[in-house]
């Protein structure tokens, strides 16, 4: 367990004199193992929103402390259930066959904005998804998506059909199916080194949430951005803490933290995040010489929705096979975010 009580920190001696005022003050400092590059708005705007509302809703008791690289991003699970550190993001699309119902706020088709999604999707979790108990051995903290994600290359794409025979970055889960049903050749390789895998040709192109193209620069090395409405997929999110952590803080602090941070409320604000981020990363795109967004036409839109279709039949197939009412969840998170 990697919390740290303030009775440890001033154990430790002049080393704390560089800390900040607020970890000096708290009682307790949460750990957070993050795996995305300082400037992403995982880093540059999440973590800090997070422990804003942590500090508001504690009176300045919890704080927290963010730390990079300890571990890869399909590790970060492990991690914080081997108490290395206490708080954790993590992709679920990066552990095949480990997460199952997260798929469904996966699917295209989706219409809405990312904090709506977000909301819908710990909505459906805490009612349906978590009897899946896929999260078992940490605590949820948030559940959360980015928006649709989309095809960028260095070389143009214009046409839907253009896709086939590519060589593509593809994370897992639904953009691993989506990929597959276009004829995309699918590499998967963690976010963070995207932008080395399209510098050194290894991949034609990648499909990726908008924001991506400013927190991975992919502005650099995928100028061109082929837009399909909704995107080919949203990416599944989970903020996660170490239960031991959580179970040894104090009664009044769990109970604020539960009340005012965790699940919707931290959602909510991921989410939109999540958004302010396509938005400036589609104004960065437009303002960069040599950049392009190119926007697929009706006629491969209707074709797409046709792959959606049958990807979305596979995915609540899928989802029902673990015992939850699949559909139920599916219906519901259309519907929340068709009503935000």
């Amino acid at each position: 367990m990697a919390i740290r009580t303030k009775l440890g920190a001033l154990l430790a001696g002049a080393a704390l004199a560089l800390a900040s005022g607020a970890a000096l003050a708290a009682d307790y400092t949460l750990v957070i193992s993050s795996w995305a590059p300082p400037t992403h708005n995982i880093n540059a705007r999440m973590w800090p929103k997070f422990t804003e509302m942590v500090e508001e809703a504690t009176g300045g008791r919890v704080t927290t402390e963010l730390k990079l690289g300890l571990a890869d991003a399909p590790a970060q699970m492990d991690l914080i259930m081997d108490g290395a550190a206490d708080v954790s993001i993590i992709f679920h699309g990066y552990q095949p066959g480990r997460f199952v119902t997260t798929k469904l706020i996966e699917l295209p088709g989706y219409v809405g904005t990312s904090e709506a999604a977000s909301v819908a999707y710990w909505r459906a979790y805490d009612t349906y998804l978590k009897q899946a108990d896929e999260h078992r051995g940490v605590k949820v903290v948030a559940m959360h998506a980015h928006g649709g994600a989309q095809l960028m290359s260095a070389e143009p794409v214009t046409e839907l059909a253009q896709a086939a025979g590519m060589k593509v970055r593809i994370p897992g889960g639904v953009a691993a199916d989506v990929g597959a049903a276009l004829g995309m050749v699918g590499i998967q390789v963690p976010a963070p080194k995207v932008y080395e895998t399209l510098a050194s040709k290894a991949a034609d192109g990648v499909v990726m949430p908008i924001d991506s193209r400013v927190g991975f620069k992919l502005t650099e090395v995928a100028q061109n951005m082929y837009m399909l409405p909704g995107g080919l997929y949203r990416g599944s999110f989970a903020f996660i803490m170490n239960e031991d952590t959580f179970a040894s803080l104090p009664e009044d602090i769990r109970t604020a933290l539960e009340e005012k941070v965790f699940g919707e409320p931290i959602s909510r604000a991921i989410g939109a995040i999540w958004e302010e981020g396509d938005a400036e990363a589609i104004a960065a795109t437009l303002a960069t010489p040599g950049n392009a967004i190119i926007d697929a036409t009706p006629q491969d839109a209707a074709t797409f929705e046709q792959v959606a279709a049958t990807v979305r039949d596979k995915v609540i197939a899928e989802v029902a096979a673990t015992g939850v009412d699949a559909q139920a969840a599916y219906d519901m998170i259309k519907a929340e975010m068709a009503a935000n």
